[in-house]
């Protein structure tokens, strides 16, 4: 006989704390704004009414990286930018989790050449990719769905 049989009529609810932990961490993730060409304009439609990704917890974009706990790269990282990306990923508190938004963003996309970062995984650690030349904002919904999935299946020692 388990536990949920004998205490089912008492009201009491019984969890591991690793998954309160990952429900409330997937549950109530704050986006950065790092928007840098194209992509961030489908970023900021995915964030209005029509789309409207509070309903997964991101009331609103945080423009400050201390406040932050998703940065969701959004178009071309030029190798000028890429410094000032992982001193804003280096701020972030920990945990921290990353999008790649867009071709520009996972692989270069159609720049191929020195002045444009050939993926950002190049910078930072990259958790979800997005694809798409722009990715529509559902695209950017399922990623972020894909990342609270990663997020929920965590355990203790992947905290560390």
């Amino acid at each position: 006989m388990g536990v949920e049989q004998k205490l089912g009529e008492m009201g009491v609810v019984t969890a591991r704390l690793e998954d309160l932990v990952n429900w409330g961490r997937s549950n109530a993730m704050w986006p950065m704004l790092f928007g840098l060409a194209c992509c961030a304009i489908e970023m900021m439609a995915a964030q209005a009414s029509h789309y409207d990704i509070s309903r997964f917890g991101m009331e609103l974009m945080r423009p400050s990286p201390r406040q932050s706990d998703l940065m969701i790269v959004a178009g071309r990282v030029s190798r000028k930018m890429a410094p000032v990306l992982r001193r804003l990923y280096d701020q972030m508190g920990d945990p921290k989790w990353v999008i790649a938004m867009g071709d520009c963003a996972s692989c270069g996309g159609v720049f191929n050449n020195y002045a444009i970062v050939q993926g950002v995984d190049e910078i930072v650690p990259v958790d979800v990719y997005v694809a798409g030349c722009p990715p529509r904002p559902e695209a950017l919904i399922d990623g972020i769905l894909a990342l609270h999935e990663k997020v929920r299946g965590e355990t203790i020692k992947d905290w560390a």
